[in-house]
């Protein structure tokens, strides 16, 4: 079975660790090329090379205001990889709460054998 291209899929589009980094940076701003280079420590090619597939598959829009294109991250478009994320949620919270107790347990334990 093909994959489907990078350029079509959002999933794949984030599989790129790199990308991923791009989205945490705009978060909830809107951030132009030069800003995201600055804040990200790479260089201009590589930094619009990550925004066009971003923006290609919808995970960004871009707005020119004069010369400056502004982009921000279009979180409807997360959405399909959220939900199908979420419920692993419960489950690592799940975890997390039995490591809790288990810490707990321990704790109670050490704090009895000092006495």
């Amino acid at each position: 079975m093909a994959r489907t291209p990078t350029t079509h899929d959002p999933f794949n589009a984030v599989a790129e660790p790199k990308r991923r980094q791009v989205l945490a940076v705009l978060g909830t701003q809107e951030l132009s090329v030069n800003q995201l280079v600055e804040l990200l420590g790479w260089n201009q090619p590589s930094v619009s090379k990550h925004l066009g597939v971003l923006k290609q598959v919808g995970l960004v829009s871009e707005r020119r205001v004069g010369r400056q294109r502004m982009y921000r991250v279009n979180a409807e478009r997360l959405k399909p990889i959220y939900d199908w994320v979420a419920p692993f949620e419960r489950i690592w919270n799940e975890r997390f709460d039995r490591l809790d107790q288990v810490l707990e347990q321990m704790k109670k334990e050490q704090s009895d054998v000092k006495k």
